[in-house]
């Protein structure tokens, strides 16, 4: 209760803020679209609780709801900085160059928040279960949940109709995330047309505002040319404060009371004007961005200006190294900064824009300012790589020999690079940016650089990692992120999955990080119930056209759910079809519905173990329901006399066969009895079990109870 106290305060002081909304110059629309998104996000949270959960009980039943809470907090901190920036009016020309086509309200911030929703809806929804004291209203919110996940609804279309505004991806909200970056354009080309007709801006300002207004209408670069350098250099405030690189090419300026990477090169821009304007185009918040570009005809002096980032992964691995080292930072962080730079991957990939080049050096983290011990990461390493090499700016000659570049490169890279090779050289692929982006894993998973304990380097490293070779992860590593690190790296490049895949897989590891967070001093990590790579496959198979776009988030994560309890209920049934000692071996039809068996163990308290027994019925569930308990016992002791008249006999049930299966009720003569059996204190357990969770009774009679261990 407590953190969505914390929400509704950071809430509070967003609709304060936008109070001044008209006089937020950059970015409005977007600024718009988070508070409402926000607010919708919080009164969908407040309803849920009020339906579903029991004030009285929030010392002690609401506890699974704290870490999604907390991380929804975090969610809003963020977009409350956010804000706060687009409404400082301080240094207006300089953030007009950072943020002209920022789209990090959207692809940031909505996609954290539709990413975390999904988790907050199922925490109260669990809490839910086991929430009250009256069994018939837990029943019932049982029975109306398992509907809720019946397979009926894995379609985007029907999903949206549906959940739409329970998941925040209702047309109107869609809508707006669509509409609010270009709405922002169209509104920031007006005001720089206003201010550019006013007499109090400089002739440098005019040509400034020139310069965006048509980048913004997409016409920077015209026939190979791009604005003059005398717009940069002959601005008052522009200052070169250090060099980034050891070949000088990278520089930290100040200009326009902002600071900014500057990219300096002697080139004939000619050639390259098609890849700048690429370049120049590009925009993702896990992506360093170029932000514009200045050149010098006569000098052919090229200045292309970046937004700065301060520190690279690399450099947080050789900060943090020491021989005791295991982890390089917490697993939630981790799982946090994988998705970031798959995220990053995910959007050049879909601009045909391969790295080849992705190391830690080529991973930069900035530190959060509202959420401690996380960062905001970004991509860099891609465009223009045919005017340097690459390596060379990032690594001392020691830091070389430390970190030898062939490590990263996936093994057809490598076979392409042998001087005995036949084959010409060919542009990286995305299967081998994927390779890379398992060597990065394995080194966020251990805390050290790939294969630093090994005595190998240089070709005979090339050997070992063409021949299969690759770094090995300590014992209590977490199974499912490796085993998703050992997709990525596997040495045949048509068994990697898309970059669209790993971020689909790490949001619901993610989701599943806040619903089950790590303790503190646990030895052995808690694993998901399935291998969610499984389930991609799977949603690979049934949604190939779906477009992955920030609004499809919550329709993603709810096909992974519907598999998983589908995988968690079959395999359910497999360990308790088979009973020991004579039981009964029924085979269970695939096409069964969610619906079908409300009961998964995902909704199970920790006390409570599943039991299934059979039960002959020969009426409808609702009529057996209300039959009394004197009935049940009657014909349990029934059955138990004909199976020790009979022979133990397992039978088949196919779907080419229809037959009805005899069955047997494990009682006195199979060794096995439910606890208190034949008695009135077991009847009575025995009913009470079975309205905690009702699951449907079969027409052959076969129920699923669950016992109080």
């Amino acid at each position: 209760m407590e953190q969505f106290r914390q929400i509704g305060e950071v809430l509070g002081s967003l609709k304060a803020l936008m109070i001044l909304q008209d006089d937020i110059r950059i970015n409005q629309r977007q600024c718009c679209l988070l508070l409402h998104i926000f607010t919708s996000a919080f009164n969908i949270i407040a309803e849920e609780i009020k339906l579903n959960l029991k004030l009285e009980e929030r010392t002690v039943k609401w506890k699974p709801l704290e870490e999604p809470l907390r991380e929804l907090y975090r969610i809003f901190k963020e977009g409350e900085v956010y804000i706060r920036r687009c409404l400082d009016s301080r240094d207006w020309w300089g953030k007009v160059v950072s943020l002209h086509q920022n789209r990090d309200s959207v692809e940031f911030h909505v996609h954290n928040l539709l990413t975390c929703f999904s988790a907050v809806i199922e925490a109260v929804e669990n809490v839910s279960e086991i929430s009250g004291l009256d069994q018939e209203e837990m029943r019932k919110k049982r029975v109306m949940l398992a509907r809720k996940y019946d397979r009926s609804w894995n379609d985007s279309k029907l999903f949206q109709w549906r959940f739409g505004k329970q998941y925040l991806v209702c047309s109107e909200i869609c809508s707006l995330v669509e509409s609010s970056i270009k709405e922002d354009g169209w509104l920031l080309v007006g005001t720089m047309q206003e201010k550019i007709k006013s007499e109090s801006v400089t002739k440098n300002e005019q040509r400034l505002g020139d310069l965006f207004i048509k980048k913004l209408n997409r016409q920077q670069v015209v026939n190979g040319k791009l604005p003059s350098s005398s717009i940069l250099l002959g601005a008052e405030d522009y200052q070169v404060r250090r060099r980034l690189d050891a070949g000088g090419q990278y520089k930290e300026i100040q200009w326009l009371g902002e600071s900014f990477a500057l990219r300096h090169f002697y080139e004939d821009i000619k050639p390259l004007s098609s890849e700048i304007a690429t370049l120049l185009s590009l925009s993702h918040p896990n992506i360093v961005q170029y932000l514009c570009g200045f050149y010098d005809e006569e000098k052919k002096e090229c200045f292309l200006i970046m937004e700065l980032m301060n520190k690279d992964l690399f450099t947080y691995m050789k900060e943090n190294s020491g021989s005791r080292r295991q982890v390089l930072f917490p697993l939630p962080v981790v799982v946090d900064i994988m998705l970031q730079i798959a995220r990053g991957m995910e959007y050049l990939h879909s601009q045909k824009i391969y790295v080849g080049d992705l190391t830690p050096a080529n991973v930069f983290l900035k530190p959060r300012k509202s959420t401690e011990g996380y960062f905001h990461v970004k991509v860099s390493g891609f465009g223009l790589s045919s005017i340097e090499n690459p390596s060379s700016r990032y690594y001392s000659p020691a830091e070389q020999n430390a970190s030898s570049p062939c490590i990263w490169h996936a093994p057809e890279v490598l076979a392409e690079q042998e001087p005995t090779s036949k084959t010409s050289p060919r542009k990286y692929s995305e299967k081998a940016d994927v390779y890379s982006f398992g060597m990065l894993c394995s080194g966020l998973l251990t805390g050290k650089l790939p294969f630093e304990d090994g005595h190998l380097q240089g070709d005979q490293m090339t050997k070992n990692i063409r021949a299969g070779e690759r770094p090995l992860f300590p014992s209590l590593s977490p199974k499912y992120l490796v085993n998703l690190t050992k997709k990525c790296w596997h040495s045949d490049p048509n068994h990697r999955p898309s970059f669209s895949s790993i971020c689909r897989v790490l949001r619901y590891i993610k989701k599943f990080l806040v619903m089950d967070p790590p303790i503190e001093g646990q030895l052995i990590m808690q694993s998901p119930p399935v291998d969610y790579s499984d389930l991609e496959a799977g949603f690979l198979k049934s949604h190939r056209t779906e477009k992955n776009t920030v609004s499809q988030i919550p329709f993603q994560m709810f096909v992974y759910k519907l598999a998983e309890r589908e995988k968690i209920s079959s395999s359910f049934r497999s360990k308790h079809t088979e009973i020991t000692n004579g039981g009964t071996l029924k085979s269970w039809d695939e096409n069964t519905s969610v619906m079908e068996d409300p009961i998964t163990l995902g909704s199970m308290s920790p006390d409570i173990k599943p039991i299934c027994y059979d039960l002959k019925s020969n009426g409808t569930e609702e009529s057996d329901r209300k039959l009394p308990s004197d009935f049940w016992s009657a014909r349990t002791e029934t059955q138990d006399k004909k199976i020790v008249q009979k022979k133990k006999t397992v039978n088949f049930r196919s779907r080419k066969n229809p037959v009805n299966t005899k069955t047997r009720t494990p009682g006195k003569s199979s060794g096995w009895n439910p606890p208190g059996h034949g008695t009135k204190a077991g009847r009575e357990k025995l009913l009470a079990s079975r309205s905690l969770s009702p699951g449907k009774l079969r027409s052959n009679g076969q129920a699923v109870v669950l016992e109080k261990s």
